[in-house]
C-alpha cells in the first residue's frame, strides 16, 4: 500500500508539497499512483478536490468544510444534523438583512459574526444600537470588496471560558480556554485566554461524545470544535459554536504534540483502509 503525504510533518512512502502553488500534473500523477493521500490541515480547495478525484482514500475529510463554507454554512451543517447551537439568524448579505429588518433580529446583547476569519477578529458583542450600526457598516464595506455573509447569535454567558474539542481521526482531545476575568467576552488564546485541561471533566466528556457523533455524521476527522456552556443553567447542554479547520497547537502540546497525535490518527486511518480494502 502506497501512501502519499502533502503534509511536511507526516512522513510517508512518497512526500510532496503544494505550498504556495497550484497542483501540477506531477502532483496529479503522484496522487493517482497512491492508495492513500494525506493532506495538510487547512489545505486549499483545489488541492483537496484534485486529491479526491484521483484517489479513493484522502485524509482529512474536508467535504463539509467546502460544502458548508464559513460560519454561516456551519450553522446550516449543525441544523441539518440536529446539533444544538445558540439561537442564530443567518444572512447572505446586507441587502437581505435590510429587506427583512431595520434593527438587530435578536435581543441585545447579542453576538455578530462575519462568515470568515479566526481568532475572534471578526466576532463582535453588540451591547447597544451603536454597536449594531457599526457592524452593519462593516458588513457593507466588506460586501463592496466581495466578502459576504454574516450572522447574529444569542449571547450565552459562559464565565469567560469555552471548550475546544479536537477530533483527529477516531481520537478526541478536549480542553478549556479560560480568561482570568469571567466577564470577558472573548475566550480564544489570541485574546489572552489560557489552557485548562482538567476542570469539569464531566462537561468535557459530554462535548467529546457530541464531537464523536458529529464526526460520524459529517465525516469531519480533523478539526477543532468550539462549545459553550451557559452559566445561567444548572445543567447546561454543550452548545456548538463553530468548526475550526485550522487551529492552534497550544492545547495539544505545541507542534511536537500535535504531530505526535496526528501521526497516531493517520496510522489508525491507514490500518482501517488495509482492513477494509
Amino acid at each position: 500500500m502506497k501512501v502519499l503525504s502533502f503534509d511536511s510533518g507526516i512522513e510517508a512512502d512518497m512526500n510532496r508539497s503544494c505550498a504556495g502553488r497550484e497542483p501540477s500534473d506531477a502532483d496529479i500523477r503522484a496522487v493517482r499512483a497512491a492508495d492513500a493521500v494525506i493532506l495538510p490541515r487547512g489545505c486549499r480547495e483545489n488541492l483537496y478536490l484534485m486529491a479526491c478525484r484521483n484517489c479513493p482514500n484522502v485524509f482529512p475529510n474536508y467535504d463539509a468544510r467546502y460544502g458548508y463554507s464559513g460560519k454561516t454554512g456551519q450553522i446550516c451543517l449543525f441544523r441539518e444534523n440536529k446539533f444544538s447551537c445558540p439561537e442564530t439568524v443567518v444572512f447572505d448579505d446586507s441587502d437581505e438583512f435590510w429587506h427583512l429588518y431595520d434593527k438587530p433580529p435578536l435581543t441585545l446583547p447579542c453576538v455578530f459574526k462575519f462568515s470568515w476569519g479566526g481568532e475572534g477578529k471578526y466576532v463582535f458583542l453588540l451591547e447597544n444600537y451603536r454597536d449594531f450600526q457599526k457592524c452593519m457598516g462593516l458588513a457593507e464595506q466588506w460586501q463592496a470588496r466581495g466578502l459576504k455573509g454574516f450572522l447574529f447569535q444569542k449571547y450565552i454567558p459562559s464565565g469567560g471560558r469555552s471548550l475546544r474539542a479536537v477530533v483527529m481521526g477516531g481520537h478526541i482531545h478536549t480542553y478549556w480556554r479560560v480568561q482570568s476575568d469571567p466577564c470577558q467576552f472573548y475566550t480564544n488564546l489570541a485574546k489572552g485566554a489560557e489552557i485548562d485541561s482538567d476542570s469539569d471533566p464531566h462537561l468535557q466528556h459530554m462535548a467529546a461524545d457530541i464531537t464523536r457523533e458529529f464526526s460520524r455524521k459529517t465525516g469531519i476527522n480533523l478539526a477543532g470544535l468550539d462549545f459553550l456552556f451557559s452559566t445561567e443553567e444548572k445543567d447546561p447542554e454543550p452548545l456548538l459554536l463553530e468548526v475550526n479547520y485550522f487551529f492552534h497547537y497550544t492545547g495539544l502540546g505545541g507542534p511536537e504534540g500535535y504531530y505526535r497525535l496526528l501521526a497516531a490518527a493517520v496510522r489508525d486511518w491507514i490500518s482501517q483502509i488495509r482492513q477494509t480494502g
